[in-house]
């Protein structure tokens, strides 16, 4: 009888999971009720993020703080990256980086800040030219100075074939490096892992019109503050249409992978290729022996 009271409490849940990520499909009458749901359906889903447990400080026996970098171009961190092109896809799919966009220019997004440090805020004014870059030709320039006069009066306005557009897309995008804590909570005895920070790295717009490639840090963003946002866009899902995961759910559960390249030390966090120059198998080895000794930690509680 418990058994069967189990299996009806599991079909229930998978069954409401589905239900939610179906996005009214199978109720809509026109395209344009597809991702739109009533009221009832809205309150009856109380769709949130899962928050956060208290941490008290005297909980944490020990701690680190990590820096990684997530490389787009490994198939399991896919999801991170696609879709590139929005227009052969529904509206309910986009890429991390979209998602993040929108939020800053939507002003959904508000902490974003110039380092991993949180030290100096970065307003969307401030980071005009590194979204979008707008650049006169050499034939503009030459027909500007016919009648330069006449152009700063505004008697005559130059015209758009003189003009190059530049804009950063989900495609300029070429990783993202992601500042986490590593904590071993001793009242649940477990070795637990918060993520605080996110940050884009592509070419700014400016430099992508000059055939600039390397990628840079374009901003970071405070993750506990953007979960909500993160939570109602979803990442595909390729084992199943019916149940996308989450962004916050995604970064959350680490279903990514990333390699350490820094780790808080003694020399002003220095990263490691600072001190692993011009090796990147010993850079990649000191990585996974930063790993290791965060997981031995954990593993050497329980030896006496």
């Amino acid at each position: 009888m418990k058994l069967k009271n189990f299996l009806l409490v599991v079909l229930s849940v998978v069954g409401s999971i589905s239900s939610n990520a179906q996005s009214n499909l199978l109720n809509a009458k026109t395209p344009a009720e597809i991702g739109k749901k009533t009221a009832a359906q809205l309150e009856s889903d109380n769709d949130k993020p899962l928050p956060y447990g208290y941490v008290h400080d005297r909980d944490v026996l020990m701690a680190k703080t990590t820096w990684e970098l997530i490389d787009l171009d490994e198939r399991i961190n896919f999801p991170l990256y696609y879709p590139v092109d929005t227009a052969f896809v529904g509206k309910e799919r986009r890429s991390l980086f979209q998602v993040l966009l929108d939020g800053i220019k939507s002003g959904k997004i508000t902490e974003v800040y110039g380092d991993d440090y949180f030290n100096a805020k970065k307003t969307l004014k401030e980071m005009a030219s590194t979204f979008k870059f707008r650049d006169t030709t050499q034939a503009g320039i030459d027909e500007f100075n016919t009648d330069i006069e006449g152009y700063k009066s505004g008697r005559k306005v130059l015209d758009k074939q003189f003009i190059n557009e530049t804009e950063l897309s989900a495609a300029d995008v070429t990783g993202y490096k992601i500042k986490g804590y590593w904590y071993f909570d001793k009242r649940q005895s477990e070795l637990k892992y918060r993520l605080l920070a996110i940050c884009p790295m592509a070419t700014e717009a400016r430099d992508k019109a000059k055939g600039n490639t390397d990628g840079i840090e374009l901003f970071w963003v405070y993750f506990p503050a953007i979960r909500d946002i993160l939570h109602e866009a979803k990442a595909f899902n390729d084992r199943n249409s019916a149940m996308p995961i989450t962004f916050d759910h995604l970064l959350n559960s680490r279903h990514f992978n990333g390699v350490i390249y820094k780790e808080e030390n003694v020399y002003g966090d220095r990263t490691i290729e600072k001190y692993m120059k011009d090796n990147a198998q010993m850079q990649l080895l000191e990585s996974e022996r930063i790993k290791e000794k965060i997981r031995n930690f954990e593993q050497d509680m329980w030896n006496y």
